[in-house]
């Protein structure tokens, strides 16, 4: 019988969950952990499924998912006893911007710092932490008053190492950082006009939390966009960067051939007619 296509659902626990059709990408994760690049940025086009790996490598790292190792039971990844260890056992920050388009820097700005005020949030159990003293436990929460106040930009772009350091602090272990659609603040900021207001801070967010952030594990950033190293990422000289044309991670984001014809022959569209057809597509 064929699994039903939950179209839209871009969250992996509930694809898993709901036992949606899924293709297994799992692999990404120990293709990615073993490369042992500390930043990794992923461009791909829209709709090659970045959303959904950034969801799967949450779930599978996160400590917030221990003990859910049924989300990947019968995938690749769960064959091997050293990643079944591994999964849930880090702290994991998980941002997007996928929301930030405003038509000028101040609503842009306004938005990455409610973005990361909910981040915050998810973590608001930091205050209850008995390996935080109180100095540490104030940072917490300055950081978050800083975000709801839309405060001072040299401020926020610490928030994220900030974050990171309580982090390693209440767990033991560094966090992993992920952040989907990086680059969207910035092609808002070419189409409408404000880029040289956000170059400045997004330099200064991006180089306080991937660079100069000794708390930091490993990272993950996803995008459309072709990095430019002249701008956004000039002070960052520590990542891999991974272009659509690269073999790198080449089967990991989109489908391959034998993926589409296995899924067609799951909907029943297995003639070679229909197959050529897919295939002349």
């Amino acid at each position: 019988m064929a699994r039903t296509v939950a179209i839209g659902t871009q969250d992996f626990a509930d694809l898993r969950e709901g036992e949606y059709f899924y293709i297994d990408k799992s692999y990404f994760i120990k293709e990615w952990w073993e490369a042992g690049d500390a930043v990794t940025v992923i461009m791909r086009p829209r709709r090659f499924g970045k959303t959904l790996n950034i969801s799967m490598l949450e779930c599978f790292f996160s400590d917030r998912y221990a003990g859910r190792g049924d989300l990947f039971q019968g995938l690749s990844i769960w064959q091997e006893e050293r990643y079944r260890q591994m999964q849930g056992t880090f702290p994991v920050i998980n941002l997007s911007f996928a929301a930030v388009k405003s038509g000028n820097y101040k609503g842009c700005y306004t938005q990455i710092c409610k973005i990361l005020e909910q981040t915050f949030a998810k973590h608001n159990y930091l205050l209850e932490s008995d390996k935080l003293d109180d100095d540490q436990k104030d940072s917490f929460r300055e950081a978050r008053q800083l975000l709801k106040k839309k405060g001072d930009e040299a401020e926020t772009a610490f928030v994220l190492n900030t974050l990171s350091e309580l982090l390693y602090v209440h767990t033991g272990k560094k966090p992993i950082i992920l952040l989907d659609e990086y680059d969207t603040p910035m092609q808002e900021a070419y189409i409408r006009g404000f880029w040289e207001e956000i170059v400045d801070f997004v330099r200064s967010l991006f180089n306080a939390t991937f660079k100069t952030n000794p708390s930091l594990r490993r990272a993950v950033m996803t995008g459309i966009t072709r990095v430019s190293k002249e701008s956004i990422f000039s002070d960052l000289n520590n990542l891999e960067v991974v272009s659509t044309t690269a073999k790198k991670y080449e089967t990991a984001f989109g489908f391959t051939q034998e993926e589409v014809f296995a899924a067609m022959d799951e909907m029943g569209l297995n003639t070679s007619e229909q197959k050529a057809m897919v295939q002349k597509w």
